[in-house]
């Protein structure tokens, strides 16, 4: 590339040939970086380039400290959990999604009991039909080998 164009806080910003630019970086002391390769001529910057990544780094850093976790709380059922466990595991799954967990509802077959996956089907859309209120289903009941899994995501609390 024999020429760039220059910008920068202490340069008179411009196209310069790059043997011009160089020499301009050294005598300021700093880095000639190169910002936008694509460019025609390619854009350069003179700074202090360990500062430059330093920076970037804490930016990142802040970026993920503000990025909220997902928690994903799982239940698991039979296919023929009798009314008083469902009640009990539905009343966990409510307060799950009220501290703004995910919900992975899940029947799992054991043995012969496969045949009864209309039963587990039954089961998670009924759940999800009573957890309406407090989430929205994010992937309907699918069966994956002896599971059928569910995902049911909080519904943001109107604040």
């Amino acid at each position: 590339m024999p020429e760039v164009r220059l910008v920068g806080d202490n340069v008179e910003m411009g196209v310069y040939p790059t043997r011009q630019a160089f020499a301009k970086a050294q005598e300021m002391e700093l880095d000639l970086v190169e910002i936008s390769p694509n460019a025609k001529p390619p854009v350069c910057k003179i700074m202090d380039y360990r500062k430059f990544l330093y920076e970037q780094k804490k930016r990142e850093k802040a970026l993920k400290a503000k990025a909220s976790k997902v928690v994903v709380k799982e239940i698991r059922f039979g296919p023929q959990t009798d009314d008083h466990d469902y009640e009990f595991k539905k009343k966990h799954a409510e307060k799950f999604l009220k501290d703004g967990a995910k919900l992975k509802a899940y029947v799992f077959f054991k043995g012969r009991s496969i045949v009864y996956k209309d039963q587990g089907q039954i089961l998670l859309l009924r759940l999800a039909q009573e957890l309406e209120e407090l989430g929205k289903v994010e992937q309907m009941p699918k069966l994956e080998g002896k599971r059928m899994t569910m995902f049911i995501a909080p519904k943001k609390a109107a604040k």
